[in-house]
């Protein structure tokens, strides 16, 4: 594999230790095909944790991905450095006019405020609604999920009684899905939330469509049609100590926190617990990244928009795409 990163990003040294030949942009240019641009929004806390994770899954394909770092005009961090964000972001209004095949949009630790009382509401409400007009594909994770379906289709979040976390089995409803070729019946997914969507609560005749769930932890990812988006309400990016540290960090600060279900060996906080979700997440970035690169095609803004029967059920593609054959590249 190769990634292609800019200098000074700490996940060029993350990957690079997992043996990922990290590439330069320039390096990215001279190679045959049109690497597929990808905005991704990081509203997480530990941007340079998750910029890693995701970049790992995006960089985790055959198929070349120019990446753009974004976080909404209104964002402020709270516990990025400034100077980290001004060297490797750029706000949504700087990229507003430029072209991009797919948009992924993390979550963020605010499941439980009001939609309407984050900060940058309107700034995120900006971003979903540029991505309708002019993006083919976007992925919206965990609360970013929740809250694109708020925004688009006016369905409600629901607390919970307690924090629900662990690694729980999914049922895949809909193996016709393109994102879900290659799945099986069941796959398991880390889940992280203080809330939840219901299926009950989802608008009827409105074209989304469940494609996997779970007894235990309710939906867990859903396509819309309409606004050609995909929503994931868990956590397939998490690294295998992700959860470790989140359960570790909330008992102290005093918070009530239950050890995370079916995730440490027999329970035991001390053990290390193993990734066995890391390969589903590869195949569903995959995928996903596959009927991106599939619809892909040279546009401008504002210009038609890519084909969207990536939603309907599979079929063979007679002529792939040339840069799936090229070496793997990704750059941010």
């Amino acid at each position: 594999m190769s990634i292609a990163l800019p200098l000074g990003l700490p996940a060029r040294e993350t990957l690079a230790a997992e043996r990922v030949e990290v590439l330069t942009k320039d390096d990215l240019r001279r190679r045959p095909g049109r690497p597929l641009r990808i905005c991704l929004v990081n509203l997480m806390p530990n941007k340079i944790v998750t910029e890693a994770q995701f970049c790992r899954l995006l960089g985790g394909t055959s198929i070349a991905v120019d990446a753009t770092l974004c976080v909404p005009d209104s964002y402020q961090p709270k516990t990025t450095p400034a100077a980290h964000l001004a060297a490797f972001y750029r706000p949504w209004s700087a990229i507003r006019h430029e072209v991009f095949d797919g948009l992924v949009v993390t979550g963020a630790p605010i499941e439980t405020l009001p939609f309407e009382d984050v900060t940058y509401w309107s700034g995120l409400c900006a971003i979903f609604d540029w991505a309708k007009a002019h993006i083919a594909h976007s992925m919206y994770i965990c609360w970013a999920a929740q809250a694109a379906l708020h925004h688009f289709r006016a369905v409600p979040k629901h607390p919970l009684r307690a924090k629900l976390s662990g690694i729980y089995l999914h049922r895949v409803s809909r193996g016709d899905s393109h994102l879900l070729k290659g799945f099986g019946d069941r796959f398991p997914v880390p889940v992280s939330r203080h809330t939840e969507v219901r299926a009950a609560d989802l608008p009827a005749c409105a074209g989304l469509t469940i494609l996997a769930d779970s007894a235990d932890a309710g939906l867990c990812l859903l396509e819309d049609r309409e606004n050609r988006a995909v929503y994931m309400f868990n956590h397939l990016e998490y690294d295998a100590l992700t959860l470790r540290d989140e359960f570790l960090r909330d008992r102290l600060a005093g918070k009530p926190a239950e050890i995370p279900a079916n995730y440490f060996p027999e329970d035991d906080p001390a053990r290390t617990p193993e990734n066995v979700w890391r390969p589903i997440a590869h195949l569903l970035f995959r995928n996903w990244l596959g009927e991106v690169q599939r619809t892909a095609s040279p546009r401008e803004i504002g210009g038609p928009l890519f084909d969207e029967s990536w939603f309907s059920p599979m079929q063979e593609n007679p002529a792939p795409h040339a840069a799936a054959k090229a070496n793997l590249s990704v750059v941010l």
